[in-house]
């Protein structure tokens, strides 16, 4: 539930942008009135605005609400009809070489949390917590990487994984065991960036990524 809802607010999001109806500065309806609009838990949205709120589109003040940043405008989409193939072109490209950069520069923070999403990820029980946990583990790695531009780029990717296409055939292709097997090829990227292994986390995310890639397309 929890990336259908993150998607489903980026595009209202988007829309309210497009027609001039949201801006810098704009207040966002209240996490009860997304509720009701959404037809969403207030749980899921609530983690969707802690999303965004991490990229910058959004912030949100105490007891005042929630308001669009001018990074929101400047806050680059992938297109609409970016197809799960196109997607898992760029990750391809874009990922293993960040995480060959993260071995080598990630700090002990970053370390940690990318431990502590790992250990959620393995945790979960069903496919919406394991594709939260997922996307936050592989922009934790983005992030670890302490690149400013690199981050940006891999933002804009990440939004194609709200496309309702994209949700659409991950929750088709997903099995128990197939999520158990994401795990350890997780824990194997980890484990790499952990050793400051940079050859091995290169080559252990191109080989997830591959698998990922094989899996969603169809491919034996």
């Amino acid at each position: 539930m929890t990336a259908t809802v993150d998607g489903a607010l980026r595009a209202l999001l988007r829309d309210g942008l497009q027609d001039g109806t949201l801006g810098p500065g704009a207040q966002l309806p209240t996490e009860r009135a997304l509720v009701e609009r959404l037809a969403a838990p207030r749980s899921a949205i609530r983690k969707a605005l802690e999303s965004l709120e991490r990229e910058g589109v959004v912030v949100r003040q105490v007891g005042r609400g929630t308001f669009l940043t001018d990074a929101a405008v400047l806050h680059p989409t992938a297109p609409d009809n970016t197809s799960p193939a196109e997607i898992m072109q760029v990750r391809l490209l874009l990922e293993p070489p960040v995480a060959a950069l993260a071995a080598r520069v990630a700090t002990q923070a970053d370390l940690d949390r990318m431990t502590g999403f790992l250990d959620h990820g393995g945790r979960s029980e069903g496919f919406e917590d394991f594709e939260g946990w997922d996307a936050h583990l592989h922009r934790a790695i983005a992030q670890a990487a302490h690149n400013g531009l690199l981050l940006n780029l891999f933002d804009v990717m990440n939004t194609a994984r709200t496309l309702p296409v994209w949700g659409s055939l991950k929750r088709r292709t997903s099995t128990p065991e197939r999520r158990c097997r994401y795990h350890g090829e997780h824990t194997a990227i980890v484990d790499a960036l952990r050793d400051r292994d940079s050859d091995g986390a290169h080559d252990a995310m191109r080989s997830h990524l591959q698998h990922v890639a094989d899996t969603l397309l169809g491919r034996p």
